[in-house]
């Protein structure tokens, strides 16, 4: 049984709204409400659990009531039911439901104080048709389907043990849950059911985002697992073939130094690893090789001219070692000509889209044109040959820009429409004899077409239905059908642990200067050594949690030492002052330069036109309140010197942002606008959990107030004398 399911990044789904104001109901949260089975059967029980917070100082009476449509019951568990919250408490409910015949459907819960309801959450549940549950000795052989045309899926390799945080957008969307639970992708079970349900729907490849971690020196991967430990591992992995798309977007670490590195380096590593590989993915006796941002190549082997002498290295290699040359796909999702051009010109063979951008949040009809508008304006084009990709969905890692999901009826539809069209191109050509699908578990962009509990397998039936040679009726297994699994368990023993820290940092603790006007938190870095937290000293429950982060001498008693780890803290309406704002702190810097250097961080690419942060940028303090995506950047007039205690200082009234060193202005903007809040945790000590772009030296006294303080408080603050 899995208890108290609380999540370290996630704070509630979006379905869940806060609520600011200041009365009791102010104080209660749904923290979670899901569905511990991630695809249900008819007349199989299926577990939901919902946890509930009181913030509040005194105790409260809560209703939380369940809310099931026709055909489905809740066998165990009171759906009607009164808490009494205790103090800075929270109760966890739990059901079990069951259905009555197979139905997609949402499960609603509501909670109420008193009249006034607090949140309406809802869960989209798939529940497939009845099956007697069986216990075998492991997964049954596959059953591949035949396809004339080779059809192929990006799978995304993020979701690793030791990585619970990138599940993280999942949980704002439960009904995103994969059938094999949040998972460990190491493990060889995992791939075989991977491969099992891929070909028995007519996926007959897998293309890897490969991720290299460092240039220059012998490979070194990250996000490994997915291949080397799980596929490569696999009892089935004779039975699917695989490609790799390099992902060739962070300079510095993912490309490559020179031609040397890539042809002693890199290609040496692929040939002996991918390209010789039984399962490998090869056409007319040629590697496919995908690369995410070729242009990239140009900067890192110093012309377009080196990059097409050293692509005609890598296929003179190839031939060497056997093979008939090396097809090179290039990712482009665009309509540039000139882009195109200069990708022709690179010396790639074809070019395709990860994904599809599509605009403007639009209707399933209309993702659906516009992905095949800008599949036959490429065509038409005439520059570059290309393979076809046909996207699903998308919505970011943080539900960013255009959000927009294609059903599975709608998506056999599109999938239709781009057959017909490869019908239509050269029988030389690769993209004749080709399509890929776009994507088969990338959970947390929000593109996928692997078994998850919304659709259950409508994503896989609709490519089986337009692509398969056969008719035949087929049977999709789930691992609780036959006794295997779960796969998650690593995962939710994280998020008990999750659990435990955060009832650590939402303790209730105060110190004389707590009742100061308008502050929000206070950390002071001042626990023990060995505490996992830093507590808010404000009286707030802000606390935060220390991730790969120590404490070392500060001013008086300890500080946060900011070499890569952070303090993370959830996210709270706190944390989000409309108009006025004050960040206060000392920092000691390191020597050395500081360059993107981020100390109190809440702007992201979820939404970089909200939030705040400040922190060091070319050497100088730094503090940004966006009004537009990552505008208004207030640059301080000075460096911030090194090896000394500094006090830094910003604040913002509604229309002027000033930046303060040691209590002395530094710099001044107008933005006449209110700060627009996010749902984003804080980051202390970096830009954001095991970034690179982290403060480098030691934090101390991090003060955040929902004023601005004046420029003599300031200076009192920062101990100068006038």
């Amino acid at each position: 049984m899995r208890v108290s399911i609380i999540f370290t990044l996630a704070f509630v789904f979006a379905s869940i709204a806060d609520i600011h104001a200041a009365d009791t109901n102010a104080n209660i949260r749904l923290r979670s409400f899901l569905c511990e089975t991630p695809l249900g059967r008819a007349h199989r029980p299926a577990t939901l659990s919902a946890v509930v917070e009181h913030a509040g100082d005194a105790a409260a009476k809560v209703t939380a009531r369940l809310v099931l449509p026709l055909g489905v019951k809740a066998v165990s568990g009171s759906t009607n039911t009164t808490l009494r919250m205790e103090a800075a408490g929270e109760k966890r409910l739990t059901w079990k439901i069951e259905a009555a015949e197979a139905t997609t459907c949402g499960l609603n819960l509501q909670i109420s104080v008193g009249n006034s309801t607090i949140t309406n959450a809802s869960i989209a549940m798939t529940f497939l048709p009845a099956m007697k549950t069986r216990k075998l000795p492991y997964i049954p052989e596959p059953t591949p389907v035949q396809t004339k045309i080779l059809v192929g899926a990006h799978n995304c390799p993020l979701w690793e043990r030791d990585k619970p945080h990138m599940w993280a957008n999942i949980l704002k969307h439960p009904e995103r849950t994969p059938a094999l639970g949040f998972y460990a992708q190491e493990n060889p079970e995992i791939a075989d059911w991977e491969t099992k349900w891929a070909v028995e729907h007519g996926v007959s490849f897998f293309i890897y985002c490969w991720y290299r971690a460092s240039q220059g020196e012998p490979v070194k991967q990250r996000f490994g697992s997915a291949i080397h430990d799980a596929l490569f591992k696999s009892r089935f992995v004779d039975k699917l073939k695989f490609t790799i798309m390099w992902e060739n977007q962070g300079r510095g670490t993912s490309g490559v130094s020179d031609e040397r590195d890539l042809m002693t380096n890199l290609l040496p590593f692929w040939m002996e690893n991918y390209f010789k590989h039984p399962g490998y993915l090869k056409v007319d006796n040629k590697p496919v090789l995908f690369i995410y941002r070729p242009e990239f190549l140009i900067k890192d082997l110093g012309s377009i001219e080196a990059v097409r002498r050293a692509f005609d290295r890598m296929r003179q290699a190839c031939r060497d070692a056997g093979f008939a040359g090396l097809y090179l796909l290039g990712e482009y999702r665009g309509l540039d000509a000139r882009h195109l051009t200069l990708m022709k010109q690179l010396g790639l063979d074809y070019t395709f889209a990860y994904c599809w951008h599509v605009p403007n949040s639009p209707t399933p009809q209309q993702a659906i044109e516009a992905q095949m508008q800008n599949i036959r304006k490429t065509q038409e084009l005439g520059i570059l040959p290309q393979v076809v990709t046909v996207s699903q969905a998308w919505s970011g890692w943080r539900d960013e820009g255009s959000i927009w999901k294609i059903p599975p009826t709608g998506f056999e539809t599109l999938l239709r429409q781009a057959k017909d069209f490869i019908s239509t191109l050269p029988s030389t050509e690769l993209g004749s004899r080709m399509l890929i699908l776009d994507n088969w578990n990338e959970w947390g962009e929000g593109h996928y077409i692997a078994p998850y509990r919304e659709y259950g397998f409508g994503y896989l039936d609709a490519v089986r239905n337009v692509f398969a040679d056969t008719r035949e009726p087929h049977v999709d297994l789930l691992p609780e059908d036959i006794g295997r699994g779960p796969y998650d368990t690593a995962y939710w023993s994280q998020q008990r642990r999750a659990d435990d820290l955060r009832k650590l940092t939402t303790k209730k603790v105060t110190k004389a200067g707590a009742a100061e006007d308008g502050l929000i938190a206070w950390w002071t870095f001042d626990e023990p050594s060995t505490s996992p937290v830093a507590l808010d000293y404000s009286g707030h429950r802000l606390g935060g949690a220390l991730h790969d982060a120590k404490r070392a001498k500060g001013l008086a008693g300890n500080a946060l030492v900011c070499n890569g780890g952070s303090v993370i803290v959830e996210n709270s309406p706190l944390l989000s002052p409309i108009n006025a704002l004050t960040i206060e702190c000392w920092v000691k810097a390191d020597a050395g330069p500081l360059r993107n250097n981020w100390i109190v961080n809440r702007v992201f690419g979820g939404d970089p036109s909200a939030g705040y942060r400040l922190g060091v940028v070319e050497g100088n303090p730094c503090f940004q309140i966006p009004l537009k995506p990552w505008t208004h950047h207030l640059a301080g007039n000075k460096p911030l010197p090194a090896g000394q205690w500094v006090h830094l200082a910003a604040t913002f009234d509604d229309q002027t942002m000033r930046l303060y060193m040691n209590g002395e202005e530094c710099g001044t903007m107008s933005r006449p606008a209110p700060i627009k809040p996010n749902p984003f945790h804080l980051c202390l000590g970096n830009y954001e959990l095991a970034h690179p772009a982290h403060f480098n030296g030691l934090l101390d006294e991090v003060r955040l107030y929902a004023r601005a303080l004046t420029p003599e408080e300031v200076r009192r603050k920062a101990g100068v004398k006038r």
